[in-house]
């Protein structure tokens, strides 16, 4: 009797696994593709100028490259990362990967926050988040969708 009841709960609750589960990709590539583009205008090279070279892993890249040249690489890379991770059903291998490539992304800039100055509220410091940890903070979230498209790149990957 109980499952009577309960397999209507479920059904449901599987479809909205589903559509939460294309939101959390589809959102994930769109956000990597439209934060992509912007890295091509100038007013995005300078705003993220503070955080890479306060960064111990990526302030040797402005020795390399200028401003808005690596501004356009990041573009690139990022514009990459959400059209393969977009790309699931036709490539779950390469989409897998992205997905990787985006949890190491999330990773080193999630460390922004260690390094950046502005990141903690003059005055107030831990946990009152100044523009730049307002700005970082939503990568913990990315962080996650990263990781949960990867596992279902991988998972799809192996069914075929």
């Amino acid at each position: 009797m109980t499952t009577k009841i309960l397999a209507p709960v479920e059904n449901r609750a599987k479809e909205l696994q589903g559509i939460g589960g294309g939101i959390v990709r589809y959102g994930l590539a769109l956000v990597l593709i439209w934060i992509g583009a912007m890295k091509f205008f100038a007013f995005e090279a300078q705003g993220i100028q503070p955080l890479v070279e306060n960064s111990p892993l990526m302030s040797w890249l402005y020795n390399i490259l200028s401003v808005t040249a690596l501004s356009a690489v990041l573009g690139v890379i990022e514009v990459a990362l959400g059209l393969l991770i977009a790309a699931w059903k036709w490539v779950p291998g390469l989409s897998a990967l992205a997905s990787l490539g985006a949890v190491v992304m999330f990773l080193i800039t999630l460390s922004f926050m260690l390094t950046t100055p502005g990141v903690w509220q003059p005055g107030y410091g831990f946990p009152y988040l100044g523009s730049a940890g307002g700005f970082l903070i939503k990568d913990v979230v990315l962080l996650g969708a990263s990781l949960a498209t990867a596992g279902a790149s991988l998972v799809s990957l192996r069914r075929a």
